[in-house]
């Protein structure tokens, strides 16, 4: 079985070369670079066994990009806390949204609507979870903070991903910026299969799903370059992803 790698960064702003990889199971770190290829040079390694080879990286590849330890230093929080953060934020809160069900979806009458109309009636109660976080996305929106999201559809869309283009008009029209991109190319580009959020650029909450696609707890992190890594996420998705508009409407037209 071939191992699941993920890209860290690399110490070359030009060629990619050299670089660090993460094995997600092990926790091996893969890195690549120009081989030392010096008679002399070889000679001075100690314990390089025949069929090994030496590379030669940057100092600051290992230190910028090296994972600092196997638990990358998450501190778990529950989902009240998590919800905390939408109101705590300073200027930005970006999510990357890749899966193709959140159980929590289902559990709603907007839900039920939907499978038996095909369309998204925004019905949140007074008091009720859906209408507190939307009231908060357009509070903090009036103050002149950026909401995005990109979002992985697949071709077909699943039901869940159908169910949140329709809706996302109404997060439009709380001031979110939301935009899609097709799992096709979403995998072109190497984009993990990772949901998360950034906030401010400095703080990621990795969330955590079980086996039946729910919403069980989130992950903190903010290693520096675990911070990086997502914004460079950010930076690609967001690049290649196309508006909800432009997206829906291509779609309509394919039909």
């Amino acid at each position: 079985m071939a191992r699941r790698l993920r890209f860290n960064g690399t110490g070359s702003d030009i060629d990619g070369c050299p670089a660090v990889h993460e094995d997600l199971d092990s926790g091996e770190v893969i890195v690549h670079g120009p081989p030392l290829t010096g008679t002399d040079d070889l000679a001075q390694l100690q314990r390089l066994s025949e069929g090994e080879v030496a590379v030669v990286v940057p100092r600051e590849l290992l230190v910028d990009w090296g994972p600092k330890d196997r638990a990358r230093q998450a501190r778990t929080i529950d989902l009240n806390e998590f919800r905390s953060l939408f109101r705590k934020f300073e200027h930005t809160a970006w999510r990357l949204e890749t899966r193709r069900r959140y159980a929590s979806d289902e559990a709603s009458d907007r839900w039920q609507g939907f499978i038996q109309t095909g369309r998204v009636i925004e019905n949140w109660p007074e008091g009720s979870p859906g209408r507190e976080f939307r009231d908060i996305m357009r509070a903090q929106t009036a103050e002149g903070k950026r909401i995005e999201r990109v979002r992985i559809v697949d071709q077909p869309p699943t039901a869940g991903q159908r169910y949140l283009l329709d809706g996302a008009r109404w997060n439009i029209e709380s001031g979110e910026d939301i935009r899609n991109m097709w799992r096709a190319d979403a995998e072109r580009l190497r984009l993990p299969a990772e949901d998360f959020w950034l906030f401010d650029s400095r703080l990621i909450a990795l969330l955590r799903f079980d086996d039946d696609d729910q919403l069980t707890h989130v992950d903190l992190i903010t290693e520096p370059a675990e911070v990086v890594r997502c914004a460079m996420i950010r930076d690609a998705a967001w690049h290649h992803a196309v508006r909800w508009e432009q997206f829906t409407a291509e779609m309509r037209s394919e039909v």
